[in-house]
């Protein structure tokens, strides 16, 4: 709780110091792009230009990692570094890409480990060859025997245990957890935590979260088969509003609460549509990921003393405070 406490801090004082002085942009075309922001010249560090590679398994359209890109860029422009973003969902073209940034040299890598045993051949690359490799958003159990110097993100298994226990006071009976990429592990210990936290029955429902009506289909039949399911889990704002979908089609009662948000989502959460969302804040992730490689390179420092993950979640948005996030998601920070 109090590095949450913490965490909730950091975003009030990133948010800030970095969006009056920084216009930033994301762009969502193109699995490579190399990121920069001209208009956050107001407090920009004076230490020498730096490279930092960012590498993340985001699937092409989802606006999550819009919010981690975001949070990179606000950081990289004020620190004076290149930012070179690339994604990949499939495990083995991301490690790829972690070896392109390693062969050209970067200052310092940002990635997710989603699928940990793939990224261990390139992390123990990098570090050989002198380059500090940090952790977020997927592989908190998996950073340090990984070799990575920090890690920023959420632990997934106990904020689907807060997840699970709020549905007990909720009173939820029944709950379908969706997941929408078989084995990414973050996913998986977010339905493993809910059944741990939840005391009623909890099931697990594989959906292929790159096609939408395919997602939108396959929960509407299970809502049809099984009656009884009175409390719907997604793991992804797009998830969620397509789950929004697929309720109404099977003319389900049941409930729907999510993690993780995006503007539309925060919409949902203030029309009841959703009854609340997880905000493991990814602007917050990408942003304290580069800001930390900048921080190794030009003072030495380790976030958590390199021994314990950065917390950045669980926090719970619901109808008391959804009004104060729905600032930030319009200007595309939250």
């Amino acid at each position: 709780m109090h590095r949450n406490h913490r965490a909730a801090v950091l975003t009030a004082t990133v948010l800030a110091g970095t969006l009056l002085a920084a216009g930033c942009s994301s762009s969502s075309g193109g699995k490579k792009s190399e990121e920069g922001n001209a208009a956050a010249s107001a407090g920009k560090a004076t230490t020498p230009r730096m490279t930092v590679a960012m590498v993340t398994h985001a699937s092409p359209g989802d606006t999550f990692w819009d919010l981690v890109r975001k949070g990179a860029q606000a950081a990289a422009a004020k620190d004076n570094v290149k930012l070179v973003y690339s994604s990949d969902p499939n495990a083995g073209n991301q490690a790829n890409l972690v070896q392109n940034a390693i062969d050209q040299k970067v200052d310092g890598i940002a990635l997710t480990a989603a699928k940990p045993t793939a990224m261990k051949d390139v992390v123990a690359k990098a570090t050989a060859v002198g380059i500090p490799v940090v952790g977020f958003n997927s592989g908190v159990s998996d950073w340090k025997k990984l070799g990575m110097l920090e890690y920023f993100g959420q632990d997934e298994n106990i904020a689907g245990q807060a997840f699970g226990q709020r549905l007990n006071q909720l009173g939820a009976k029944h709950a379908l957890c969706v997941i929408q990429e078989q084995g990414q592990v973050a996913l998986e210990a977010r339905c493993a935590g809910l059944k741990k936290g939840f005391s009623g029955k909890t099931d697990i429902l594989y959906v292929n979260g790159t096609d939408m009506p395919s997602v939108k289909s396959t929960i509407t039949a299970k809502l049809k088969q099984d009656s009884s399911i009175d409390q719907v889990v997604t793991l992804g704002a797009p998830i969620a509003l397509t789950a929004v979908q697929s309720l109404s089609d099977a003319g389900s009662k049941a409930k729907l609460a999510t993690f993780d948000l995006n503007k539309d989502l925060v919409k949902a959460v203030q029309n009841g549509t959703v009854e609340f969302a997880v905000d493991q804040q990814p602007y917050l992730q990408g942003y304290l990921a580069v800001d930390s490689l900048w921080l190794y390179k030009t003072n030495g420092n380790f976030s958590g003393g390199s021994t314990a993950p950065v917390l950045t979640g669980p926090a719970f948005i619901d109808k008391t405070n959804v009004d104060t996030v729905a600032k930030f998601a319009a200007n595309g920070t939250r």
